[in-house]
């Protein structure tokens, strides 16, 4: 993410604007039994991004971030098959689905897009409703 960032900003300085969007996770909103580092890493990436964000926004740079929620994806394929997983999972979800990369993909498009030309520093939650709860 920072070393990203590092790079695309002298090219959206040269084209006059763009938009960063840095993939975290819900693990960056809530915490969970599960790995501490993997929760500050994600966290971190949420800062970093709300930072950034204000430091560019004067050069038309806008810089967001996105969480996935519980997505079937080639990296929880073997996660989610373990017993019980994927329907712990599910059941925990309001919605009552796992989220697909093309859900994670169109909230990422309209971030990119002309659409969100008033969105920097945001946090677009993609997770079915689960951290709402």
């Amino acid at each position: 993410v920072f070393l990203g960032t590092k790079l695309a900003i002298p090219e959206m300085r040269k084209a006059g604007g763009g938009s960063i969007i840095n993939v975290s996770s819900i693990w960056g909103l809530v915490g969970s039994d599960s790995s501490t580092a993997y929760h500050s890493a994600k966290g971190a990436v949420r800062i970093f991004t709300k930072a950034a964000a204000v430091q560019y926004a004067k050069e038309g740079i806008r810089v967001n971030s996105v969480h996935p929620g519980f997505v079937d994806s080639p990296m929880t394929i073997g996660y989610h098959a373990l017993p019980g997983v994927r329907e712990t999972r599910v059941a925990a979800t309001p919605l009552g689905r796992m989220g697909t990369p093309e859900d994670i993909a169109s909230g990422i498009l309209y971030l990119a897009s002309d659409e969100s030309s008033f969105v920097t520093g945001s946090e677009l939650v993609i997770d079915g409703g689960m951290t709402a709860q």
